[in-house]
């Protein structure tokens, strides 16, 4: 979507970056900018720098970086349409609308159409057709005003009741494929997705059903399905029971692995709960817990791949801003035979009284950790417990804090019957170990001065170099002071070695030459979020104003020779240009500027 440049203009001078992001982020006055600990990944190290004067943020540990309109894409999760709304609406300015594309009629068009579909699959659930659905909820022990908390709803046992009843409406067949709501077989027929299935609607933090999830209510495969990746839905971005866990008075946010889970959690009292949907906890996803809570409570099922997915989510959450406690569910024993369960058999076994005594002594990450590796080994073996201290020391030399380090130690020798001095000195050695690996990783990253060079994302890595170095000059030296491009012949896109920082000086001089502000939040909405990261990493590197023009016109100098070589090659011996091209993607494109 496509708003004007003098809208932007006043949408970024209304929405200065440092209030903006102070209401989000802690940010501390340090040498004329702020910092604090980044949002977008778990730091307890301010490495946030927001720069008022040139209206960007850069993060020097992820990467990530970008204008006021990038960080409220990612700190709320929207799209740049949304984004740029949401901060129209802050400051009470007038959105002009404007969609060249579609893409946002389009994304409107599917919220509306999952709307109307997720209030016809309620209807269902309270008729005849929703018997069976309504038959397993109550197997289930859900209550019907829980149901209807949750929006729950049925799909008939039809192939095509939705398709009928949304093109009825003024659908069309395109748009429920684009929100993956029907699917087209081979021979080319459109058909339901879901189907004699309870449906449950995955509703955003804005209120918006994005997406479904379902589960069979017989014994066919899948048992669970819910929606592809579309335009308004992405598996990555959301937490089934956010909008409903985001008002909880509770301390921490319980984290589940399926929705049913977290629908007799709610309905239990613990209205905290939320789930990822069908995927391993991701920094998306934690990046929007960390919005509303700073401590986690991991509640995986007690079976074997619950406990991996504790295992990959504390991985995540290591060295986090983050309290992170996990809840073990006790087997339930049937028959003599230990079985596993999930939270919602521990509640209908036990109650929730019980459950909030699991959740009250549930243990932190580093114990659940330790308990997993000691119940590898027979500790009453010799040649086992050497192999533990082993295996425990690897554990604990991921642990930051030499206090919490220590401490652990104590306990995993006494879980050994070990010596603590002995653990001790096994951890100190994994310890120093870790410290030399990443040291030797930092010294060969130093030692290929070439490779640092290069961008971080891959996508853009540079062809040539020498040229691109002082692309990026230029690109500062505009942002800087555009007087001193006067008299200077001007550059043109092709001369760039490097499409993005072509594109990027094309879009810079135009908004120049045309009266506009320069504004690196301005080009949001032309730039991938990769890309805006790398150009902000760019503007942050030093560029000496006391020989500005000087340098301007070496870095221009560079540029014209590099742009005539490829020009000149390609006239030549178009052989010979690409195996140049080649070299140069491999890190030999000539000296640096």
């Amino acid at each position: 979507m496509a708003f004007s440049p003098r809208f932007l203009e006043e949408l970024m001078a209304r929405n200065d970056i440092v209030d903006v992001v102070s209401s989000y982020v802690p940010l501390n006055l340090k040498g004329g900018s702020y910092w604090g600990c980044c949002p977008f990944h778990n730091e307890k190290t301010p490495s946030f720098h927001v720069l008022q004067d040139k209206q960007f943020y850069h993060c020097f540990g992820c990467k990530k970086g970008g204008g006021v309109v990038n960080f409220i894409m990612d700190v709320e999760n929207l799209s740049y349409p949304d984004a740029i709304h949401f901060l129209a609406k802050r400051v009470n300015l007038p959105v002009p609308e404007e969609d060249r594309d579609g893409s946002e009629k389009l994304r409107r068009r599917l919220l509306d159409l999952n709307r109307d579909a997720a209030r016809w699959y309620y209807d269902i659930l309270q008729s005849p057709q929703g018997a069976g659905v309504q038959a397993y909820l109550d197997k289930r022990q859900i209550r019907r005003n829980v149901a209807v908390r949750f929006g729950m709803g049925a799909s008939p046992d039809s192939w095509d009741g939705l398709l009928q009843e949304m093109t009825r409406r003024g659908y069309t067949k395109q748009e429920l494929l684009s929100a993956g709501l029907v699917v087209q077989g081979k021979g080319g027929r459109i058909y339901d997705k879901f189907r004699n299935r309870l449906m449950l609607p995955v509703i955003d933090l804005r209120g918006d059903v994005v997406g479904f999830g379902s589960r069979v209510i017989d014994n066919s495969e899948p048992k669970y399905m819910n929606t592809t990746e579309t335009i308004t839905y992405s598996k990555r971005r959301v937490l089934y029971g956010m909008n409903l866990a985001k008002k909880t008075k509770r301390p921490n946010i319980i984290l589940c692995e399926g929705n049913l889970d977290v629908v007799s959690l709610h309905q239990a009292g613990f209205d905290n709960a939320v789930a990822s949907m069908g995927t391993a906890l991701t920094v998306e996803q934690t990046r929007l817990l960390s919005r509303y809570t700073k401590e986690l409570v991991l509640c995986y099922d007690n079976d074997n791949a619950g406990q991996l997915a504790t295992q990959r989510a504390l991985e995540i959450l290591n060295n986090s801003e983050f309290t992170v406690r996990v809840l073990k569910l006790p087997n339930k024993m049937v028959d003599g035979q230990p079985k596993k369960q999930d939270p919602d058999d521990f509640i209908k076994a036990y109650g929730p009284d019980a459950f909030e005594r699991l959740l009250s002594g549930s243990e932190n990450g580093i114990e659940f950790r330790m308990a997993q590796v000691a119940g590898q080994f027979d500790l009453t073996d010799d040649q086992q417990r050497i192999a533990y201290a082993s295996a425990i020391s690897e554990v604990l030399a991921t642990l930051e804090n030499a206090v919490e380090r220590e401490i652990y130690t104590v306990r995993a020798a006494q879980t050994a019957g070990l010596s603590p001095e002995a653990m001790q000195l096994e951890v100190k050695r994994a310890f120093r170990r870790k410290v030399n690996k990443e040291r030797k990783a930092q010294e060969r990253k130093e030692l290929n001065p070439a490779s640092s060079l290069q961008p971080q994302q891959r996508g853009l890595r540079y062809e040539n170099l020498r040229s691109a170095l002082a692309e990026e000059g230029v690109l500062r030296l505009l942002m800087q002071d555009s007087s001193l491009f006067s008299g200077q012949p001007v550059l043109q896109e092709a001369d760039f070695s490097s499409p993005l920082l072509g594109k990027v000086f094309s879009l810079l001089w135009k908004a120049c030459t045309e009266g506009y502000g320069m504004s690196l939040a301005g080009l949001s909405g032309e730039l991938t979020p990769d890309e805006m990261s790398h150009l902000t990493s760019i503007l942050q590197k030093p560029e000496s104003t006391a020989n500005a023009a000087q340098a301007l016109t070496d870095y221009i100098r560079i540029i014209r020779e590099e742009s005539n070589k490829r020009n000149h090659a390609a006239e030549i011996d178009p052989l010979l240009a690409a195996q140049q091209k080649y070299k140069e993607k491999k890190g030999y494109g000539g000296k640096q500027a």
